[in-house]
């Protein structure tokens, strides 16, 4: 039970990279792109729940990954289900770290106060997104360079157009 994700990169060959996918129960589906040239690869339940209104719940995908260094994962709500359902993601975006060998769980949330949601395995319920990780180092200083915008944060551009 296993597969490989492959991502345009520049290992094997031209083939991209090579993502290992381990399925950890008989539920579980390797994740896929909807459409060529799709960002991100949905990821499917591998269990079925009841998410109450306002509720959440931790949904095992029944996959692992085989994520070499330099290369991180970011789980995704999914629009439709947003748009139609109110389903999201607690912890979006949710990262899974290269060295990282369990199970893909996503922490859905229902935001709908109204109705429940049913999971199923085999539902699509994120995104999975591949992306290149930097070695970044941090330096302790005593001043910032400053910018246009300083320190000015949460809704400081405003609204509207700006003259």
């Amino acid at each position: 039970m296993c597969a490989e994700l492959v991502l345009p990169g520049s290992c094997a060959a031209g083939a991209g990279f090579i993502v290992p996918v381990k399925l950890l129960s008989s539920d579980a589906r390797v994740p896929e792109r909807a459409y060529d040239g799709d960002a991100a690869f949905d990821l499917y339940a591998a269990e079925a729940a009841t998410l109450a209104p306002g509720g959440r719940a931790v949904i095992g995908t029944g996959i692992a990954l085989g994520l070499p260094p330099g290369l991180a994962a970011l789980t995704l709500p999914r629009s439709g289900l947003a748009a139609r359902h109110g389903i999201s993601i607690v912890n979006a975006p949710g990262l899974i770290d290269p060295g990282y060998r369990g199970e893909v769980r996503i922490i859905l949330l229902n935001t709908d106060l109204d109705d429940s949601f049913e999971v199923s395995a085999g539902d699509r319920i994120a995104q999975l997104l591949l992306l290149p990780i930097t070695a970044v180092s941090l330096a302790c200083v005593e001043a910032l360079e400053d910018t246009p915008r300083g320190d000015r944060g949460f809704g400081s551009s405003g609204r509207g157009e700006r003259a």
